[in-house]
């Protein structure tokens, strides 16, 4: 494949391995990439249990691997021959934007990690990396978590803490102002989990696919409304789609492709993608057998070549830790209007008043009126007759239709009780579920503390067989000490008799 014009030689929705020149970026997974002016950048990720801190750059034209060095500026009085140094720890979970000329990195688990989140930046002009100050509440410091960039703010959804807790809150960060705050939902949210993967919908509505549990592995989708801040669960068409997490995703236009991801046993071998306006999924395609796309925590990102849209795909684990780069060609698709998601009370809320709105026009109208206009210009053909006819047709249309939005009304309200039922079970369940949670915990401290108590006896039942060895040495010298002394006596005996046998022989 020749390097310089290798895009050209490709198939259209089919993944193919990029020939690298020169030196590849180490193997690794749950790092964080991005496409900057026709590079993928790497950053950070975990292999072997241990958290990576270096950043890698593969440049798409020349299909070569190189490292880029950050470095940050240090206060004078601290160094006199170098205001650089090297700042970016070793990170794994973390995710990461670009905004503007920057790569915002968010979150991820560190050695030595804090209460709240950070936000860092690597800024592709001068290779500084820091530290962004913010103000207001961050959010706790978390993994696994999704952020998705809405205009000048970020949405930070999920994830696990530092302890393992996992997470189904929502955060914004204001990138103009840098300041965080807690997002106030209503309705069911998302059940708690990380390694899931989040997706912007016509500017309005974040939608969430996948992740986990620390048990269950979950394949539905929810979608957040950032205008009422209602979440909501829609109906989705299309292929049966297994559930995943550590998958990676990436919109275009609007198609959602979704890479990769498992369960711990299988790996995901298709790449499905979602048309977010008709909320249906569909297979693009699949890989066979141990497949590096069929990983968990590998990346994925777009990058348009010759005015064409390629998906780049690196890294992740499935068995082994990979670090090839695949890319593919897309098909041009064509671009549908956006859909409008509503919650199943808006939808019948609308559905009401539009009928009755149009009701009520249809009362104001003058029908004989209308229709002596109607017919003006065609003579008087029809009788007052045939009009009167058409009066009371129209009446009786009329009377339908009013008898029908009654029943849509009656089904509208069976559809709330329905509605309300289920939410009352789902939060009766949800608080069960938080019981059973909040007594596993109770159970695990308890067996804790009965391991500890084990050992302790244990140690005891050592100590008690060094004191029986002990008793034992003791009672058999007690029991020498008790003959001898028998020997003794019977010695002493034995000569007192003698004696008193040669007095009464001398008298």
């Amino acid at each position: 494949m020749d390097s310089s014009s290798w895009h050209l030689e490709l198939p259209y929705d089919l993944w193919v391995t990029l020939p690298v020149s020169g030196a590849r970026a180490s193997p690794r997974y749950k790092h964080a990439a991005a496409v900057f002016d026709q590079k993928l950048y790497i950053v950070g990720g975990s292999r072997n249990g241990r958290f990576l801190s270096d950043v890698q750059v593969f440049d798409l034209r020349s299909l070569a691997w190189s490292n880029l060095r950050l470095e940050t500026e240090l206060d004078a009085d601290k160094t006199e021959d170098s205001g650089l140094l090297e700042v970016l720890p070793p990170m794994s979970d973390h995710c990461m934007v670009k905004w503007g000329t920057k790569l915002l990195i968010l979150g991820g688990h560190y050695k030595k990690s804090s209460d709240s989140m950070i936000v860092r930046f690597i800024d592709l002009e001068t290779n500084l990396c820091g530290v962004m100050e913010t103000s207001g509440k961050a959010p706790v410091a978390r993994g696994g978590h999704s952020v998705t960039l809405v205009g000048s703010r970020l949405i930070i959804f999920g994830g696990e803490d530092r302890s393992r807790k996992l997470l189904n809150d929502v955060h914004f960060l204001d990138l103009e102002t840098m300041t965080w705050d807690a997002v106030e939902v209503t309705q069911t949210p998302p059940a708690p989990r990380y390694d899931h993967s989040a997706a912007l919908h016509a500017n309005r509505y974040l939608i969430v696919f996948g992740g986990c549990s620390h048990s269950i592995f979950f394949n539905d989708l929810h979608v957040l409304d950032l205008q009422t801040n209602e979440w909501s669960q829609p109906e989705i068409k299309g292929d049966l789609v297994t559930g995943r997490a550590g998958h990676a995703g990436i919109t275009i236009d609007e198609n959602w492709y979704i890479v990769g991801g498992g369960d711990n046993n299988n790996g995901c071998q298709e790449t499905i993608v979602l048309n977010m306006t008709k909320l249906a999924w569909s297979i693009l395609t699949s890989v066979k057998g141990r497949n590096p796309l069929a990983s968990e925590g590998l990346s994925v990102c777009s990058a348009i070549i010759e005015g064409e849209h390629h998906l780049v795909a690196f890294g992740g684990y499935n068995g082994k830790y990979n670090n090839e780069v695949f890319v593919m060609r897309l098909k041009p698709r064509d671009i549908p209007r956006p859909k409008i998601f509503q919650s199943p009370a808006a939808a019948a809320a609308a559905a009401s008043v539009t009928a009755a709105y149009a009701l009520a026009k249809s009362e104001k109208l003058d029908i004989p009126k209308t229709l002596s206009s109607k017919f003006a210009g065609i003579g008087n053909d029809l009788s007052e007759k045939d009009v009167r006819t058409d009066i009371d047709a129209i009446k009786e249309d009329k009377r339908v239709l009013e008898l029908s939005l009654a029943e849509v009304r009656t089904e509208n309200s069976r559809f709330r009780e329905k509605i309300d039922e289920v939410n009352s079970t789902h939060s009766e369940l949800s608080k069960e579920l938080s019981s059973v949670q909040g007594q596993l915990v109770a159970e695990r401290s308890r067996c804790f503390k009965l391991e500890a108590q084990i050992a302790e006896l244990q140690k005891m039942l050592e100590s008690l067989q060094t004191i029986e060895n002990e008793v034992q040495i003791l009672r058999r010298q007690k029991s020498a000490f008790e003959q001898e002394m028998e020997r003794a006596t019977s010695v002493q005996t034995q000569g007192s008799g003698g004696v008193w046998r040669w007095i009464a022989g001398g008298q």
